[in-house]
C-alpha cells in the first residue's frame, strides 16, 4: 500500500510497495504492454450494484499500477473506461470496457462492467470471458439487488469470486455490517481478510489478518506498520478463527495441526486460500478507499495470488472438421482458435472485435477462418485495448483478451480459427429484449440513415433489436428498459447526428364478427359505352377459426352468377379483410357463402363482381354484430417470495389473469399469467420499482380474446380520429 510521500499527479518515489509484495518501481505514464504468457494472464470482471465504485476502483487500479499519473473522477468525466459520451454526460457506465493492468510480472485484464439492468447484456459479455469476479459492495449503500445479481453470475458461470467493500473513507461506511450481510446471505464461505481501523468514525488503517499485522495509513496510497488497537481484537480473533478453520479444512495435515494449536505460516494460509478461492470454497472479502487509492495494491496482488490463470479453467468447443469435441482449456500448444465476446463499433476508430484466445498464440499474419460465416479473416494487426485506446502488440497468447480491427464477416458470438482446425464455440446466453416502443424519423429523408446507424448499434449491442411491423406500418425498438431505449436515442442524436422520437407502440388488435348475416348487393355504373354491373348475394358467419382471416364458400345454382367471376368475388373478399370496416384492423374468422347473384352479358366484368363483394362485405360484417379481437400475451414473472401477493395484485390491474405459480430456486416463484398486450407497456419499469429491481418478465404472443366493450369503444373512437 506504500507508493511514496507525493500529491496525485507528482511523479512516482522510488519506495517498494511492501504490503503487496512488489518489488519494481513505478514510473510516470507507463509503457506498452509486452506480450504476457497464459500463466501470467489474470481475466478479471468486477461487478456489482449501479454506483458502488467500480469505474472509480479501475481508475485506482490504474494509478497504482503506474499506468496513470493522475486519477481521474466519473464527476469530472475524466476515467479512463467512461470513454463514451453518454456515459460522461450521465455519470455511470453504459458499456463493458477492457483495461489491462501490469502487476507483479502479471497482466490483469479487467472488465470494467455497468451496474444498472438495462445494460445487462454488456455484463453477460464480460462475464462470458472472465475467469474470476470481484464484486465491488458500497461500505455505505451496503449489499444491494445488484450484488445479488452479480453473485448468481457467478454461481451461473461458476466463477471463483472475491468481494472488495469501497467507500470504506466515508463517515458511515460499516465494513462489519456489509460482512454481516453477506454472510447471512452465503454461509460461512464468506472470509474477511482485512479489517478496517477507525478513529472517529474515519478510516485510519487495516489489519491484514493474514499477517495479524496493523497498518496505518499516512497519505494518498501510503501506509506504515502501526499497533493493533486493542478495540479491534475482539472482532479480529472471530475473523482470524474463522480464516484458519477455512484453512484447515483444505488437507487432513492442516486439520490435525489446527486441533493441535499450531500456527499456520503466511504462505500456507495463502496457499491454501487460493485452493479454496478457485474451487468456490472462500469468497475473501477485502476493503479500501477508491479515492485515497487505499487497500487497491492489496487487492491487485490478491487477484494474482488467488485467481486462476485461464489455464486452470477448461474451454471446449466442437471441431467442425471431425466432430469431435475439441478441448482447448486455453493450451497455447494447440490449433489457434478465439471466440469473439463483444463488438465495439466507434464512429471514429472503426469497428473492433474483442476476443478471448481459446487455445494456440494469435499473430498479426494469421490467416483466421469464420465458420459461423464461411469467410476467411485477415486480422492484420492485433491490440490490446484500454478503455477507447488501442495498443498494437505483435501476438496474444492463449487466455489473453485483446482486439482486432475491422473484421468485416465477424460479429459477436462468432468464432474465429484456421480453415485445417475448423472449430466453433458455443455462443452466451444473452438476456431477451422484451421492453419495446415504436420510433419514428424526426426528419424525412433520414430514414436510411437511421437504420444503417441501428444496424451498427445492434451488432455493437447484444440487447437491443429494430424490427420492422409492416402489419401497422410502424418501426419498433426492442431493449432491456426504458432507459435502455432512451440512451439508444440520444447516442443516435450525438453520434450519428440523426433524431428519432420514441413513441407507444400501436397494438395488433383484430377483427371479426359473432352474428351471421345475410346481404344482397348491387354494383351498377353506366357512363357511356359498356357499364359496370355486378351482384352478389352473400352470407357472412363466424368461421371459428382465428387464425386464418376468410374462408370462402360458393353454392351458386342455375348460373346466377357466372363461374368465371368467382375468382373476383374471393379476391373482393382478399382486399376487404385487410381492414376491417370496424376500425381498419385486420379481419380474422369470417366464413362468406356467395349463393345467389346476377349478371349482365355485356357489362358484367371481374371488376364490377369484385366492388360488389368489396360492399356487400362492409355491409354483412356490420351486420353480423362485429367485435374487435386484441392479443393475449403469456408472461412468466420470476421474482422472490415476499413480493409475489404485489405483483399479482398488479397483473389484475393490468387485466391478467393467474394461472399459477412454481417455486423455483432461491425462494423466487414463477408467476404465469394471461394478459393483454397493452397491459405490458411500461411493466419493466414498474415490476423493478415495485420488487426493488430483482423481478424478472418475458412474455410471448399466445392468442386472440375478445376486447371488453370499454378497451373497444376507445379503440374505435382512437382510429376515427386517426383517419
Amino acid at each position: 500500500d506504500v507508493l511514496g510521500s507525493r500529491g496525485l499527479g507528482d511523479v512516482y518515489k522510488r519506495q517498494p510497495v511492501e504490503e503487496a509484495g512488489v518489488q519494481n518501481n513505478y514510473i510516470q505514464g507507463g509503457s506498452s504492454m509486452k506480450v504476457y504468457r497464459t500463466d501470467e494472464i489474470r481475466n478479471v470482471v468486477l461487478l456489482g450494484h449501479g454506483g458502488s465504485g467500480k469505474t472509480s476502483l479501475v481508475e485506482a487500479m490504474l494509478y497504482v499500477s503506474g499506468a496513470t499519473n493522475r486519477m481521474g473522477k466519473v464527476s469530472d468525466a475524466s476515467t479512463v473506461s467512461d470513454f463514451d459520451k453518454e456515459e460522461q454526460k450521465r455519470g455511470f457506465s453504459i458499456s463493458t470496457s477492457l483495461i489491462p493492468i501490469e502487476w507483479e510480472k502479471a497482466k490483469i485484464n479487467i472488465l470494467d462492467t455497468p451496474g444498472y439492468f438495462d445494460f445487462v447484456g454488456e455484463v453477460e459479455e464480460a462475464v462470458s470471458a472472465a475467469d474470476a469476479a470481484v464484486i465491488v459492495v458500497s461500505g455505505k449503500a451496503g449489499v444491494q439487488v445488484g450484488t445479488e445479481k452479480a453473485w448468481e453470475l457467478c454461481d451461473k458461470y461458476n466463477l471463483p469470486r472475491m468481494i472488495y467493500v469501497t467507500e470504506m473513507d466515508v463517515d458511515d461506511a460499516s465494513f462489519r455490517q456489509v460482512v454481516e450481510d453477506l454472510t447471512a446471505r452465503y454461509g460461512k464461505k464468506i472470509a474477511p481478510h482485512f479489517q478496517p481501523i477507525r478513529e472517529n468514525e474515519k478510516l485510519v488503517g487495516y489489519i491484514n489478518v493474514i499477517k495479524n499485522a496493523g497498518r496505518r495509513y499516512t497519505g494518498i496510497g501510503q501506509r506504515e506498520e502501526c499497533e493493533i488497537p486493542d478495540y479491534c481484537k475482539p472482532n479480529l480473533e472471530i475473523l482470524r478463527d474463522s480464516l484458519m478453520e477455512a484453512v484447515a479444512e483444505t488437507s487432513e495435515e492442516f486439520m490435525e495441526r489446527y486441533f493441535n494449536g499450531e500456527e499456520f505460516s503466511v504462505e500456507e494460509i495463502r496457499s491454501a486460500m487460493r485452493t479454496e478461492v478457485m474451487d468456490g470454497d472462500i469468497v475473501p472479502v477485502a476493503m479500501g478507499s477508491n479515492i485515497q487509492a487505499q487497500g487497491v495494491a492489496n487487492l491487485l496482488s490478491d487477484i494474482v495470488r488467488f485467481f486462476p490463470s485461464p489455464d486452470k479453467r477448461t474451454c471446449a468447443g466442437i471441431n467442425r472438421t471431425t466432430n469431435d469435441i475439441f478441448e482447448a482449456n486455453y493450451d497455447f500448444a494447440k490449433a489457434k482458435t478465439a471466440y469473439v465476446f463483444k463488438t465495439m463499433v466507434d464512429p471514429f476508430i472503426g469497428k473492433y472485435s474483442f476476443v478471448k484466445v481459446c487455445s494456440g498464440v494469435l499473430k498479426g499474419d494469421d490467416i483466421l477462418y469464420n465458420a459461423d460465416t464461411d469467410a476467411e479473416e485477415k486480422p492484420g494487426k492485433l491490440y490490446t485495448m484500454c478503455g477507447n485506446k488501442p495498443s498494437e502488440v505483435p501476438e496474444l497468447f492463449a487466455g489473453d483478451i485483446g482486439a482486432i480491427a475491422k473484421l468485416t464477416n465477424t460479429r459477436t458470438g462468432d468464432t474465429l480459427s484456421t480453415k485445417a482446425t475448423q472449430v466453433t464455440y458455443a455462443r452466451t446466453d444473452y438476456s431477451v429484449p422484451y421492453t419495446y416502443m415504436r420510433y419514428k424519423v424526426k426528419n424525412k429523408g433520414d430514414e436510411d440513415k437511421v437504420s444503417q446507424a441501428l444496424a451498427r448499434m445492434t451488432a455493437e449491442d447484444v440487447t437491443l433489436k429494430a424490427v420492422n411491423d409492416s402489419e401497422n406500418r410502424q418501426t419498433l425498438l426492442y431493449g432491456m428498459g426504458d432507459q435502455h431505449l432512451e440512451i439508444v436515442a440520444s447516442k443516435l442524436a450525438a453520434r450519428y447526428k440523426v433524431e428519432i422520437t420514441l413513441e407507444t407502440p400501436k397494438v395488433a388488435f383484430r377483427e371479426t364478427i359473432r352474428k351471421n348475416s345475410d346481404v344482397d348487393t348491387k354494383y351498377k355504373k353506366q357512363s357511356g359505352g359498356h357499364g359496370q354491373y355486378g351482384h352478389v348475394k352473400m352470407k357472412f358467419e363466424p368461421s371459428g377459426d382465428l387464425e386464418t382471416p376468410y374462408v370462402f364458400e360458393e353454392c351458386v345454382v342455375g348460373g346466377a352468377v357466372p363461374k368465371n367471376y368467382f375468382p373476383a368475388v374471393e379476391k373482393g373478399l382478399q382486399e376487404s379483410v385487410l381492414k376491417g370496416p370496424l376500425a381498419g384492423y385486420p379481419v380474422v374468422g369470417v366464413k362468406a357463402t356467395l349463393y345467389d347473384g346476377s349478371y349482365h352479358p355485356v357489362d358484367s366484368s371481374e371488376m364490377a363482381f369484385k366492388t360488389a363483394t368489396i360492399q356487400a362485405f362492409k355491409k354483412g360484417f356490420m351486420e353480423a354484430s362485429p367485435v374487435l379481437l386484441e392479443p393475449i400475451a403469456s408472461v412468466k414473472v420470476t421474482v422472490p417470495d415476499d413480493y409475489t401477493g404485489d405483483v399479482m395484485g398488479d397483473l389484475n390491474k393490468r387485466r391478467g389473469r393467474v394461472l399459477g405459480m412454481t417455486p423455483v430456486a432461491g425462494g423466487k416463484q414463477v408467476i404465469e399469467a394471461d394478459i393483454p398486450m397493452t397491459g405490458l407497456f411500461g411493466y419493466c419499469t414498474v415490476l423493478r420499482s415495485m420488487t426493488g429491481g430483482r423481478g424478472i418478465y418475458e412474455f410471448k404472443f399466445s392468442r386472440y380474446e375478445q376486447a371488453p366493450s370499454d378497451v373497444q369503444e376507445k379503440e374505435i373512437a382512437a382510429r376515427a380520429a386517426e383517419e
